[in-house]
This record gives structure tokens, C-alpha cells and sequence, in this order.
């Protein structure tokens, strides 16, 4: 999955990624990053974000 079809699956179910963020103990403003491509998700918090969204393999 790649971060458009995140966008796109968050909108389908009517989920928000603050919602999300808070339901997994992520900090919503490194989702938005993270979803918005903005993060290189190499490592910490933003490598477990991209994990738990399925943009990344473990």
C-alpha cells in the first residue's frame, strides 16, 4: 500500500488519522508526516507508524 491509498482507505471508512493515531498511542501530527510522505520512515516512532499502516514492511 502506498501513502494515497492509506489517504484514500482512512476516507472510505470514515476513519480520521487523529482518531487512528490516538487508537494505536501514535502522535497525530507524525501520522499526518508519515501519510503525507514527509518522513523517510527509517527508524522510531515513524518506522512503527508506516509499519502499522502497511506502507512498510517489518
Amino acid at each position: 500500500m502506498n501513502a494515497n491509498q492509506v489517504r484514500e482507505w482512512f476516507r472510505d471508512n470514515g476513519i480520521t488519522i487523529v482518531r487512528w493515531a490516538h487508537d494505536h498511542g501514535f502522535s497525530p501530527g507524525l501520522v499526518y508526516q508519515v501519510t503525507q510522505g514527509k518522513r523517510k520512515c527509517l527508524r522510531g516512532q515513524s518506522h512503527l507508524i508506516a509499519v502499522a499502516l502497511g506502507l512498510k514492511k517489518t
